[in-house]
């Protein structure tokens, strides 16, 4: 590797930390990530002087957030944990420490997947410990206050009685239950909301948020791993410190005390064996030097915890059978291909990472041509990300791969191949797919938000002829007593709340009127700056394609689909009926108070200490000025706060000029 690719790689793991770490939503697994990791390591211990304290082998974790509550400094730094990736590794790590401290134990313990928390006791009156601070690792060194969210997560112990100590500090993990995960999924299908990507992006995101209502309904857990502060009875034995813990009534991870190479062998392959038991996803195995004095023999950086690895299993992987391979539409049109499989030596579902999986998602053509997919064909497959069944390859080809039809399998209507792209679509508007996932869609919190029409209902409310397009939502008040009768919705006291819902809707506002239509290309963030510069459906629905490619963002694919959707005369009615039943179409316009920006495009990047970032929005436009999300070549300038990031970068490469929040202030003073 010359130091052009080692940049590169820096360039790509630095990357995707701060999707993990600082956005809670990674794009590669665990596995994927801990080789990238790998490959940086091998090519800095060949080029130590490549090594800055930029690299990502130096950092610790994620960046502070501010989501939840106020900075912490960490009593004790949350440091991290060196990985290592073979049982021989494991073997000569522990032959490391024997050779210095023949009489060494180890405590091999389950890595729970999800994020880590530390809590802190003081002393009571009356001799008990009582909780008063929770906080995240953030960095390392600081992290944030989450204390009130903490009092709602399942095994954090507001008193602790029996421990005799002024002050006492615990490390755990917070995480997803399964059980809690999948619910919460299904509670978001029914209302047509967005899916959770995996139980630990679940929990972070719960544990940050400013509603502790949130985190009690969405059952939150917590099991301690470590002593970070306390007496001597619980810190000097790390086995026995937990063993005590447990004892007083505190949730600890599962572990056990090993004295030699075989024994923690032995447990790392136990626990490996014992996820599809856990109520939680796992992510290695941890070996800990027991006796808490002699790790300090043994020194890792500072990046990582001393007397410590953690063993990173492969992905589990499964060989299967492919049976079936189902051809649906989704909500914009495009054909969606899942693979229906049984395991191979089984002859069942294939058993990974604790749940039955007989499904995946075959993505496009190309995915299918490219490993060879067909009825009979032999597979690997994996988890990604611990969560999500992936097909990893072709073990044995079918007789025929799979050719995707040529007709909509639910309306008829030839398909067609978007040019430049591996999708194909039904272009048919009238297609029954389409139709139950566009109401449901503009039904959904992204768009309209109209409570209690999910998928399901309004599969049902098509069945029985009450539903053909989206404006017959608001139909649905002259239907309310057959409503009542035929039970579809409920009882008279959910059709009347459902009713309220529905009428509420209409005030929305045009950028979600937008966004339900279900443009392809027109999402959320797209309709709204599309509203920023229009104001109105009508004068957007006007606008030529040079005019649109002329917005910031907006590039010739989705000023394409805008014309296209507009130029159709159903969707012309169907917009007309919609402003018929009331539903507002043009946004109230605000004359701005002052003129300071006046056709300056402006884009805010990073955080600020004293504004939100709506609030500095707003005072910007209130000038005159547009805000926009992406740096180009027609930004006038940058408004950067604290840990701004790539847009600064982007801005700095195009010279465009960058100013701090103090700097606009006094613009808008002159």
């Amino acid at each position: 590797m010359d130091h052009n690719e080692y940049l590169k790689l820096s360039e790509t793991i630095d990357h995707h930390m701060k999707r993990y770490y600082d956005q809670d939503d990674p794009e590669i697994s665990d596995f994927e990530y801990d080789r990238l990791m790998q490959q940086l390591k091998a090519a800095e211990k060949e080029h130590p002087e490549w090594i800055t304290p930029d690299s990502p082998s130096q950092k610790i974790g994620g960046t502070y957030k501010r989501t939840a509550g106020k900075k912490v400094v960490h009593n004790v730094p949350m440091l991290s944990i060196e990985d290592v990736f073979s049982l021989e590794d494991v073997e000569a790590w522990i032959k490391k420490v024997h050779a210095v401290h023949p009489d060494a134990k180890f405590c091999v313990e389950a890595k729970i997947d999800g994020l880590s928390m530390t809590v802190r006791y003081a002393k009571n009156d009356d001799g008990s410990l009582r909780l008063t601070l929770a906080e995240t690792r953030g960095d390392g060194a600081i992290g944030e206050d989450v204390t009130q969210n903490a009092l709602f997560v399942e095994g954090v112990m507001q008193v602790i009685n029996g421990i005799d100590a002024a002050s006492l500090e615990l490390r755990g993990e917070v995480y997803m239950p399964r059980e809690a995960f999948y619910r919460y999924n299904d509670e978001q299908r029914n209302i047509g909301g967005k899916l959770a990507a995996n139980p630990r992006n679940l929990a972070a995101g719960t544990l940050r948020g400013l509603d502790s209502s949130v985190v009690k309904n969405r059952g939150l857990a917590f099991k301690v791993f470590n002593v970070q502060d306390g007496p001597e009875n619980l810190t000097l034995s790390h086995f026995e410190g937990l063993e005590r813990l447990s004892s007083l009534g505190c949730a600890v991870v599962t572990r056990f005390l090993c004295s030699d190479a075989d024994e923690v062998i032995s447990a790392i392959k136990k626990i490996g064996d014992m996820r599809r038991e856990f109520d939680h996803d796992i992510d290695g195995a941890v070996v800990k030097l027991d006796n808490t004095v002699y790790r300090n023999d043994f020194p890792a950086g500072s990046k990582y915890q001393a007397g410590h690895i953690a063993y990173k299993y492969p992905p589990e992987v499964r060989t299967v059978v492919m049976d079936e391979i189902i051809v649906d539409i989704g909500r914009t049109g495009k054909l969606t291909y899942t693979g229906v499989f049984h395991d191979k030596e089984t002859g069942g579902p294939a058993l990974l990472c604790g749940t039955s999986v007989q499904r995946a998602t075959l993505h496009n053509q190309d995915y299918i041509n490219e490993l060879s997919i067909g009825i009979g064909g032999s597979y690997s497959l994996y988890k990604s990300g611990e969560i999500i069944p992936r097909i990893s390859a072709c073990i044995e080809k079918p007789v025929e791969v799979f050719k995707s039809p040529d007709r909509c399998p639910k309306c008829g209507s030839l398909l067609v191949q978007e040019e430049g792209t591996a999708d194909i679509r039904c272009d048919n508007p009238n297609c029954p797919a389409q139709l139950s996932r566009t109401i449901a869609y503009y039904c959904s919190i992204s768009a309209m938000n109209i409570m209690g029409l999910g998928e399901v209902i309004v599969n049902t409310l098509i069945e029985e002829g009450y539903l053909k397009d989206i404006a017959d939502i608001y139909s649905l008040k002259d239907k309310e007593a057959e409503l009542v009768t035929s039970g579809i919705i409920g009882r008279e006291k959910n059709v009347a709340k459902l009713l309220a819902s529905i009428e509420s809707s209409k005030s929305a506002g045009p950028s979600s009127v937008l966004t339900g239509l279900s443009i392809r290309n027109v999402g959320k963030n797209t309709a709204k700056l599309l509203m920023n510069e229009f104001h109105s459906l009508d004068a957007l629905s006007s606008a030529s394609k040079e005019t649109l490619t002329s917005i910031n963002e907006i590039g010739e694919t989705t000023a394409d689909c805008l014309i296209s959707y507009f130029s159709n005369e159903e969707n012309r009615k169907l917009i007309e009926r919609l402003r018929a039943f009331g539903v507002v179409m043009e946004e109230e316009t605000v004359e701005p108070s002052g003129s300071t920006l006046n056709g300056l495009t402006i884009v805010i990047t990073g955080t600020f200490a004293d504004i939100g970032r709506n609030e500095l929005t707003a005072l910007i436009e209130s000038n005159g000025g547009k805000v926009t999300g992406s740096v180009s070549k027609k930004t006038d300038f940058v408004v950067a706060g604290e840990n701004a990031g790539s847009k600064l970068t982007k801005a700095t490469e195009l010279g465009i000029p960058v100013i701090t929040l103090d700097e606009l202030y006094k613009k808008l003073s002159v």
